[in-house]
């Protein structure tokens, strides 16, 4: 991790909710060890990759529980051939306990100073290793949540992670910079800020257990990949139950899937609907952000530039405009021939 610092650990400060929100307010984030129980999420990753080795993800000769990747199986978001396996992930019940644990809505209320939501749409991340090209690029993540500005995201490793498994990193004090510019990349989101950020990088090794909390405007990256396992993390995003949020974070991750098939076959104490019982300020999505990037991203396939890609895929997976899905669609035929 050349150039990048260590990230402050501040489990020791957790019972002082002056230093603990003041501490966050200047770097925009929170790096707390062991806040989860390890059990926890061990159960998780076992049933996540149960899943990806009967879908080929996992080398036939890896060990049980052990998530070698196979690498000709490599596929991302929102590929179909990820989002089938993907929908799958998503339907496990205790990937979407995961938010609810008192560790994690216990900190979120003491840090926001008042009852909290967890958001439904929660993320899981499947990184295969060597494919540095396709590292989630730095970016903020209000741009594709919004709703609250106060929103915290919590990312959490199924496993440990040793250096060449990477990891999450995080640009320090970049919470106050506002919105970024941005362009089209490959990776998670498809949106690399142009600021380098140079020097406020910090990061470290995680542990199963570690969660890091960061602000929706704190500018964050992953660190790439390397090695043979599968890397599997979640993301839970938490705000105020007073504070306004969008109708798509009320939704499944992958718009191909509904809450009645995610819930279907659950444990009837698994919270399900939990937000249908709060009185919610829902608010538009401001989609010009997205359209930016759009423009961008056919501009550079023009030119036969490949990190319109992920873009592209984006467009053809989830845009509601038939007319843009099918130029994205040619673009991107276009695209692939010259590469």
């Amino acid at each position: 991790m050349s150039g990048v610092r260590p990230f402050r650990e501040s489990t020791d400060i957790m019972s002082d909710p002056v230093e603990v929100r003041g501490r966050f307010e200047r770097d925009g984030y929170l790096f707390l060890r062991g806040l989860l129980p390890s059990r926890v999420l061990e159960d998780l990753r076992s049933r996540f990759v149960t899943i990806l080795r009967a879908a080929g993800w996992i080398a036939t000769n890896a060990p049980p529980n052990d998530p070698i990747a196979n690498s000709s199986a490599f596929t991302v978001e929102p590929e179909p051939a990820y989002q089938a396996v993907y929908n799958q992930l998503y339907r496990v019940p205790e990937f979407h306990e995961v938010q609810h644990r008192p560790e994690l809505t216990g900190t979120l209320e003491h840090l926001l100073g008042a009852q909290v939501m967890p958001q439904p749409r929660v993320i899981a991340r499947v990184m295969f290793p060597d494919e540095v090209a396709h590292t989630t690029p730095a970016h903020q993540d209000f741009l594709p949540v919004q709703g609250a500005v106060d929103t915290v995201t919590a990312w959490m490793p199924l496993s440990d992670l040793p250096p060449e498994m990477g990891g999450l990193e995080i640009a320090a004090g970049s919470n106050h910079r506002g919105v970024l510019d941005f362009v089209p990349s490959l990776g998670a989101g498809g949106m690399a800020i142009t600021d380098p950020l140079d020097d406020a990088w910090v990061g470290g090794i995680f542990e199963q257990g570690d969660v890091l909390l960061f602000h929706s405007m704190t500018v964050h990256r992953g660190a790439a990949a390397t090695g043979k396992r599968l890397r599997l993390s979640i993301d839970c995003r938490f705000q105020r139950r007073s504070d306004p949020i969008t109708e798509g974070s009320l939704e499944p991750h992958d718009r191909d899937i509904s809450w009645e098939q995610v819930y279907e076959g659950w444990r009837a104490d698994t919270p399900r609907y939990y937000w249908r019982d709060w009185d919610l300020k829902i608010v538009g999505f401001d989609g010009t952000y997205n359209e930016k990037r759009d423009r961008m991203a056919f501009e550079l396939a023009a030119k036969g530039d490949v990190t319109a890609r992920a873009t592209l895929s984006r467009i053809v997976a989830r845009d509601p405009d038939p007319d843009k899905r099918k130029c994205a669609a040619g673009a991107l035929k276009d695209l692939e021939a010259h590469t």
